[in-house]
């Protein structure tokens, strides 16, 4: 797949050390998600007082919404170490029986998508969960026996972005599980000034707005595209990144004032030129434009619904009048199921 600007699920190398500086410490640093972060600090404080360890916690959503930053904002808030991992790491049980085992008492593990858990691996989770403990068997056949180890008392939080594909016995052993949502424009400004700051940007209200409405709701994007307006403005000889500098380097990645890129207009408008707005199916729809099915319901498509852009139907993929207008694009949608009336569904070039 081609790397798209926009992806909040791609991170180069180069990527990864930008967002570890640019990453919170803390609740008060952390913009956006108020609610979770405020039932999570009820939990923190409530286990500290009784001098437990917190319950073990499920956080999902889409990538880049900061399910990682906030597990060690809870490791910092509980005064604890924390042990990062990730599902297609642990190969084999022995691997997290050996990761379990040197945990000390209170310590935090972060799994990240543990969706993406063994079967084998994830059976020895339940009872390191659960009871505090590691069942390990020892020999083959008839002579082989089973040994119990004791753990320390420790707290799991796991991150995934598909949360329907982690086992109804796993998802059941967390106290907390929390699903955390897109970002506000507003929030995604707050965010962009922030790392801008550290960063050494100099960037107006503006500017930051106009990067913020382009970021699909994502505050890893935000920061990616911050980047790259940055690197055009330095280019062009202007100290200050304004909202004329963001539009220009913006148009010329290809990205538009909602965040949509080339990719998310050639779909668009593949279902209104070619299948009369839809309904269309995903993997014909895959096979029009030359992408993969995963990569279309992964990456393009949650944001296009979010926006009410596009819609899931049975019989397929259908466009919206909102998208219509957006691309100043002409379609009858009188026979995709919409329930408008027919005057509503025409929309005029220009």
């Amino acid at each position: 797949m081609e790397e798209k600007i926009i992806s909040s699920s791609i991170i180069a190398e180069e990527e990864k050390e930008l967002e570890f500086s640019l990453r919170p410490t803390s609740f008060a640093d952390f913009i956006g998600q108020k609610n979770l972060k405020q039932k999570l600090a009820i939990y923190i404080k409530a286990a500290k007082e009784r001098n437990e360890p917190l319950d073990h916690v499920l956080l999902y959503g889409p990538p880049g919404l900061g399910k990682t930053t906030l597990a060690h904002i809870v490791a910092r808030e509980l005064g604890v170490n924390i042990r990062v991992t990730s599902g297609p790491a642990i190969e084999r049980p022995g691997d997290l029986a050996a990761v379990l085992t040197n945990l000390s008492s209170g310590e935090v593990l972060f799994i990240d998508e543990i969706h993406r858990l063994y079967k084998t691996v994830e059976e020895i989770l339940y009872p390191a969960m659960e009871d505090l403990a590691l069942d390990i068997v020892i020999g083959k056949g008839p002579s082989a026996r089973t040994l119990r180890l004791d753990l320390k008392p420790f707290t799991l939080i796991g991150a995934t972005t598909r949360a329907g594909l982690i086992s109804s016995p796993l998802r059941d052993r967390f106290g907390v599980i929390d699903r955390l949502d897109f970002y506000q424009s507003k929030e995604l400004c707050q965010i962009i000034k922030r790392s801008a700051g550290l960063l050494k940007i100099l960037i107006d209200e503006e500017g930051a707005m106009e990067i913020a409405n382009a970021s699909r709701g994502t505050p890893r994007i935000a920061n990616r595209l911050l980047k790259r307006v940055r690197d055009y403005a330095q280019v062009k000889g202007q100290k200050k990144i304004t909202q004329k500098i963001a539009r220009e380097a913006l148009n010329l990645f290809e990205v538009d004032p909602l965040g949509l890129d080339k990719v998310d207009h050639l779909l668009l408008t593949t279902i209104i030129d070619n299948f009369s707005g839809g309904p269309v199916g995903i993997e014909t729809l895959a096979a029009s434009i030359s992408e993969d099915v995963g990569t279309l319901e992964e990456i393009y498509e949650p944001y296009l619904m979010q926006i009410g852009f596009l819609k899931r139907t049975p019989r397929g993929r259908v466009i919206t009048a909102k998208a219509c207008r957006h691309l100043k694009k002409r379609v009858d949608l009188s026979d995709a199921g919409l329930g408008m009336p027919k005057q509503q569904q025409l929309w005029d070039k220009g």
